[in-house]
């Protein structure tokens, strides 16, 4: 039997790299098909906390948060996008014109993982987002996504309403900003392993066959100890 991996992503849905990350950690996955079993949890980051509900324009925000010029701003949108195409994901970054709170969409992925469909919600807020244009912060948004993956309506809008999971994710925010997670995405591999940032596919092929080859022998070894 093949080895599983547990891999948790560190990641805020307001994340161009994440996108890239996610898409080039798939592309890993499917090549390892047949070593190893990968199951990939999202967890929570916000990389602007203290946003405002109404958000901030993303042209003020980079300028004042990283201090990046307007050409700057240009010439990473683009790399963005290259990088997006090449990897199958379609960047329209002039139509992300702000910069929003993301903690209910965290929720709303804390949820989903019980309901084994945070890898469908995780992509379609991706896409929501940097393809569309669309808040994440807004509930009306959000909910119409939450239901387009197939999870249930009602339920998904009692949780937008109430504070349900907020103390879960939360803690999960805290516990990786403990640990040294400062910036996303994070990749953590059998909660060992991290690699940091938007790397290429050949680098996540690298870590999970590693991971697989240690995990099997460990396997191993405790079998023949029983």
């Amino acid at each position: 039997m093949n080895p599983r991996i547990r891999v948790d992503f560190v990641s805020d849905v307001s994340c161009p790299w994440c996108v890239i990350g996610l898409r080039a950690l798939q592309e890993a996955v499917s090549r390892v098909q047949g070593v190893a079993g990968v199951d990939i949890h999202f967890q929570p980051f916000e990389l602007n906390p203290d946003m405002v509900a109404e958000g901030e324009d993303t042209v003020e925000h980079l300028a004042k948060k990283y201090r990046m010029t307007p050409e700057q701003a240009a010439s990473s949108r683009e790399s963005i996008r290259a990088r997006g195409a090449a990897l199958g994901f379609e960047f329209r970054l002039y139509k992300r014109t702000r910069i929003y709170n993301t903690f209910d969409a965290h929720r709303l992925l804390h949820w989903a993982e019980l309901e084994g469909k945070q890898l469908a919600l995780k992509e379609a807020l991706f896409a929501a987002y940097f393809t569309h244009g669309e808040s994440p912060a807004s509930h009306e948004v959000l909910l119409r996504i939450a239901t387009e993956v197939g999870l249930d309506a009602a339920r998904a809008g009692e949780i937008l309403g109430s504070d349900r999971y907020a103390a879960e994710v939360r803690e999960r925010e805290h516990y990786y900003l403990d640990n040294g997670i400062h910036a996303v995405p994070a990749v953590i591999i059998n909660e060992r392993f991290l690699i940091s940032g938007g790397q290429p596919a050949e680098v996540f092929e690298r870590a999970l066959r590693q991971a697989a080859s240690e995990t099997a022998a460990t396997d191993a070894s405790a079998e023949r100890s029983l």
